[in-house]
């Protein structure tokens, strides 16, 4: 990997980046040590997302160039701020974290091997789309107290104003399955991964209301050439307005809300569902009285799906979620235009050895290894 042009400040980016690794090393340790999954039974998490980051170190910023040259980080981060568009804030979080990790398992196994450029690049790159994307000068929820509102008061009305009255326990209770199931078979179909959904808000309402804005994204076929189970799954994104009175709503930056009181469903008002499957990719309401035949689909693509994971092997298992970790690039690839032409194999770059020792690795699920800074600052 080679080091900057001549002629650049290298004392200055090198600050630049330092200040970026330890503004991700302060948030990303303390995100982690509040994570309670622990290892899939099913599942080698673990081992996928130590592969998944080796192969993000030697491979993503060179990717992250052509997608930058094609079109810039600020304009795709700003192409985010739509409903059903998987540029959002768990993706960020993930090309800049994965990567880190993938250069803290590197320079663990051979000190010193820490150029600049590359890192530079990553965060750079990142920075530049998480500011753009979020549109009020913070980078990351976290900075902003867990606030996340990317979409704009035309996204906002329409998804409040499109709200059906939530009235009944019944309703509630059946508006609850529909989304717990659908959150179910996405983690399930990411390969034990929350990225299938992705919450913003809050979004306070003029009657004091509150709008929490939930994103289910691919749920039909896709590049995941696992997806097939799910030809017959009648939407691929879904969004949907959740509109609480009474409820106190943080975002976090894996899309997560955190909500006081939790059981925030008892105080669920008003329901709305729309997709961005049109041809412009503006939203269209869903009538609820598709909610049951969806659900039905949703489930019988999630029964094969998991007999189809039960059967393959610990290797089949690995490559399938190091896909998903190492494809959070994909979307910014999607929307500059140029996702055809990456290679988006794995693994591809890590050295069979290497491979073979993550792949037999068990931990619990925190994507770390060893002691000291959750991230070092470059080495000199």
């Amino acid at each position: 990997m080679a080091e900057p042009a001549a002629g650049k400040d290298l004392e200055a980016m090198r600050a630049i980046t330092d200040e970026r690794i330890a503004h991700h090393a302060h948030i990303s340790s303390a995100m982690t040590a509040e994570r309670t999954a622990l290892e899939s039974q099913l599942i080698p998490v673990s081992a996928y997302i130590l592969i998944s980051a080796i192969e993000c170190w030697f491979r993503h910023p060179e990717m992250m160039r052509t997608i930058d040259a094609a079109m810039p980080a600020e304009d795709i981060g700003r192409a985010g701020r739509h409903p059903g568009m998987r540029v959002n804030a768990v993706h960020l979080w993930s090309i800049a974290n994965i990567y880190l990790i993938g250069r803290k398992v590197m320079t663990g196994l051979e000190p010193g091997n820490d150029p600049l450029e590359p890192t530079h690049t990553v965060l750079d790159f990142w920075e530049r789309a998480a500011l753009a994307y979020r549109g009020d000068g913070k980078r990351q929820a976290w900075d902003a107290g867990f606030v996340l509102r990317p979409y704009g008061d035309d996204v906002v009305s329409m998804l409040a104003d499109g709200a059906t009255p939530v009235d009944t326990e019944e309703e509630r209770t059946r508006i609850g399955r529909f989304l717990a199931s659908l959150t179910s078979y996405l983690f399930l179909l990411y390969f034990d991964t929350r990225v299938g959904t992705g919450d913003t808000g809050p979004y306070p309402l003029p009657d004091g209301r509150t709008l929490l804005v939930r994103d289910l994204y691919q749920m039909t076929e896709s590049d995941f050439w696992w997806s097939d189970v799910a030809k017959d799954v009648p939407y691929r994104n879904l969004t949907a307005g959740l509109v609480l009175d009474g409820v106190d709503v943080k975002v976090n930056d894996w899309g997560t809300s955190i909500t006081t009181p939790e059981d925030y469903l008892a105080h669920l008002v008003g329901f709305s569902l729309f997709t961005t499957d049109t041809p412009d990719r503006s939203l269209r309401a869903v009538p609820l009285d598709e909610l049951d035949g969806i659900l039905a689909e949703v489930r019988r693509a999630q029964a094969q799906h998991y007999r189809n994971v039960a059967a393959m092997t610990r290797d089949e298992k690995i490559r399938c979620g190091a896909y998903v970790y190492f494809s959070f690039l994909r979307p910014f690839a999607e929307v500059a235009g140029v996702a055809d032409q990456l290679d988006w194999s794995m693994p591809r770059d890590t050295p069979e050895p290497l491979y073979a020792m993550l792949a037999a690795y068990d931990g619990q699920n925190d994507g770390s290894m060893g002691e000291g800074d959750y991230y070092a600052p470059l080495a000199r």
